[in-house]
């Protein structure tokens, strides 16, 4: 092998993705992290309540009055409240920075959409931007996202996330049987 077809070799080979983690592996470090979380923090994890008070903060910086008077939004941003001073906001950006230099460091940061044979790129977009919406309304009517009422729910035994894992589980699988088609 000549120096020029070595050195090209080992550029392919730092750029190429690095292999994703054996689930099972990663799914013990997820619960040593769940464990962590509540022995040094003594809160859990969770995504949707961050995402709440952020969406909140801008909607009190855009209407203040308004966020006085609508009686969820006054317990998050009335007066002089501040709804990014709370700890789900700080984790919340934790998640996107580990998860941003987490793909970057394992080459695997890059725009693409990931779809089936038989749907266009616009309905794959659509389909994952009205899914996004109906599953952050469940997660606030639910009090929770699949990691908060989820893991950390189901970790501290609660009944109600129990509940909540059955149900979740449950409709995936029944909507998969509708929207499988768009995969196929």
């Amino acid at each position: 092998m000549t120096a020029m077809t070595q050195s090209a070799s080992a550029i392919k080979n730092e750029t190429a993705p690095k292999p994703f983690a054996n689930p099972y592996v990663a799914g013990t470090l997820l619960g040593l992290v769940l464990f962590a979380a509540f022995f040094f923090t003594g809160n859990g994890l969770g995504a949707s309540g961050g995402l709440n008070r952020m969406i909140i903060w801008f909607i009190d910086l855009a209407a203040p009055e308004h966020s006085d008077r609508v009686s969820y939004l006054v317990s998050y941003a009335g007066g002089d409240k501040n709804a990014l001073d709370h700890w789900i906001v700080l984790m919340t950006v934790g998640i996107f920075t580990g998860g941003f230099v987490s793909a970057w460091r394992s080459h695997r940061l890059t725009w693409t959409t990931i779809k089936g044979p038989n749907i266009s790129t616009q309905t794959r977009w659509g389909m994952a931007v009205l899914g996004g919406i109906i599953t952050g309304f469940g997660a606030r009517l639910a009090r929770g996202c699949t990691s908060g009422q989820g893991l950390s729910g189901a970790a501290t035994l609660s009944v109600g996330s129990w509940a909540f894992l059955l149900a979740f589980f449950a409709g995936g699988y029944l909507l998969a049987f509708f929207v499988r088609r768009l995969w196929n």
